[in-house]
């Protein structure tokens, strides 16, 4: 293998290219990326960054010992939009083509809105995005946030402490309650009404009103909300349309086996866009530490030209609401039993174990990352990589 291609510039595809030097490739990277921006920490845009503590330097993943080091060809601002495996090449919107005979797909993944979206409407996932949306979180201005997932939940938090009038529209009748669980997802949502946060559940949109800006936000039942700004936070989609016709086996997400590897021997996938085999299905996983781990498993494959090891790592992700620290690992099914190990829900301080046949499948913490850690560790040292 003489030239690999990476599709995506962010995380996950920034450590694939550290993985393929620190696993001893030395022939050509090309980096491509549709974002004008080397790679950033995507977590703080809905917080620090978000609420105007941290700017876009702070964010930083690649500092320039670690650029010389990997020693890729940057192709940034520039989208991938046909992929010929017959003669490996990758053409780009600009009309360039980059042939390689290896490539990595990291093109992660395009937030869901809603038809319509005056100006005032905005999605948040990108630098760009964070950047304009900080912009409109003026004190006193009223905020409506479509969605109360994670994204969501933690921008309410940043708008709120920012001074703006918030209200919460979730089409689910408890948030979180197809990740969590109801019952500790009507603990997360709690976190809303503990600091003057209105959230209104079991609630779809309508439409919404403005034609210069948004003025409001109308529900299907008929309620109209005023708003001088909304954020749609209903999910993403995962970025594989250019991959069409390409023959990559493409289903919610680029198809993997466990070691990430494609129909395709000499094509992995990682991060949001990639769609893994696991004992409970196919599976994605948005979280930034799947991001960051699943690149050393999928590039041993890529090089090896076969599936030599697993990713097999317990799926971690966290999250920071009203000042609560939320952490969440492993894989809970509505059919697990939860039961709280340790504090209280009421006093927002708890640890709740989930299991199934009296095995433990999934920890969930709020503000007690010291009991969940060992946790984590516990379900971490049930998991081994095969190699074979």
């Amino acid at each position: 293998m003489r030239a690999v291609a990476i599709v995506g510039a962010s995380l996950a595809g920034w450590r694939a290219a550290q993985e393929l030097r620190a696993q001893g490739f030395d022939g050509r990277i090309e980096l491509i990326g549709d974002e004008p921006h080397r790679p950033y920490d995507r977590p703080p845009l809905s917080k620090d960054f978000l609420a105007g503590k941290q700017e876009a330097s702070d964010l930083a993943l690649a500092e320039e010992p670690d650029l010389a080091e990997v020693d890729a060809t940057w192709r940034l601002g520039r989208r991938a939009v046909a992929l010929s495996t017959t003669d490996g090449a990758i053409e780009l919107d600009d009309g360039t083509r980059c042939l390689v005979d290896g490539m990595v797909i990291a093109t992660g993944a395009t937030p869901r809105t809603l038809p319509a979206t005056p100006p005032g409407v905005h999605t948040l996932r990108t630098l760009d995005d964070a950047i304009a949306l900080r912009e409109d979180l003026r004190p006193g201005a009223r905020a409506v946030i479509v969605g109360a997932g994670f994204v969501g939940a933690e921008v309410a938090s940043t708008c709120r402490a920012l001074g703006l009038g918030v209200t919460v529209v979730e089409a689910l009748e408890v948030p979180l309650a197809h990740v969590v669980g109801p019952e500790l997802g009507a603990v997360c949502a709690a976190l809303h009404e503990d600091h003057d946060v209105r959230l209104l559940c079991g609630a779809g949109v309508k439409r919404l009103h403005g034609e210069h800006r948004v003025t409001a936000v109308e529900l299907t039942d008929g309620t109209v909300l005023p708003a001088d700004v909304v954020v749609i936070g209903i999910g993403a989609r995962p970025n594989t349309d250019w991959l069409q016709g390409s023959g990559v086996t493409v289903s919610n997400g680029v198809q993997c086996d466990a070691g990430g590897v494609t129909n395709l021997r000499n094509v992995v996938a990682v991060g949001d866009v990639a769609s893994y085999s696991t004992p409970n299905g196919a599976q994605r996983f948005e979280h930034w530490t799947t991001a960051l781990e699943q690149p050393a498993t999928a590039i041993h494959n890529l090089l090896a030209g076969r599936t030599a090891r697993h990713f097999t790592a317990v799926p971690y992700f966290w999250s920071e609401q009203y000042g609560a620290r939320i952490q969440f690992a492993g894989h809970a099914t509505p059919k697990d039993e939860m039961e709280i190990v340790d504090g209280a829900p009421d006093d927002r301080r708890f640890v709740a174990r989930f299991h199934r046949a009296n095995e433990t499948t999934a920890v969930l913490a709020m503000n007690n990352p010291k009991l969940f850690t060992k946790h984590r560790r516990q379900l971490a040292s049930k998991s081994t990589t095969p190699v074979g």
